[in-house]
């Protein structure tokens, strides 16, 4: 037991020696702080995909290509093939560098048909392409 200084008294003294558990305290706050940046930095870096539809510019005529259900691909009211839209899309880089494409495709056609389709636009130097969608009601 503990007693004051210079006390004859034997009183015990009541008092909590708080300084320990201050400065344990503020070390794990500091280490709290140090280690928190790392613990809340994302583990996959993404970025967001924007919307381009808005970026077209309505002056210039974009590309429209449409996409069927069964996979048919019209540009225009023609019927082309895959070899064919390449060489209608590389004929419009020529014509404008910065002709841009419309995507109207049916909710049908799959993932891949649309993959080629982008594909072999942007191979041949179209940079905007936007899709086409119906608004729900």
């Amino acid at each position: 037991m503990a007693s004051k200084v210079g006390s004859h008294e034997t009183e015990t003294i009541a008092e909590i020696n708080v300084v320990p558990l201050v400065d344990i305290i503020l070390v794990v706050l500091i280490i709290f702080m140090v280690a928190a940046p790392l613990v809340m930095q994302p583990k996959i870096d993404i970025s967001l995909p924007k919307s381009s539809s808005t970026d077209l510019d309505k002056s210039k005529k974009p590309l429209k290509i449409t996409v069927g259900g069964q996979g048919e691909i019209f540009v225009g009211s023609r019927s082309l093939s895959l070899d064919e839209l390449k060489v209608e899309s590389q004929e419009q880089v020529k014509i404008n560098p910065e002709v841009s494409a419309i995507l109207v495709a049916d909710k049908a056609v799959t993932l891949e048909m649309v993959t080629s389709i982008i594909d072999t636009v942007k191979s041949q130097g179209l940079k905007k392409i936007a899709f086409s969608i119906q608004k729900k009601n």
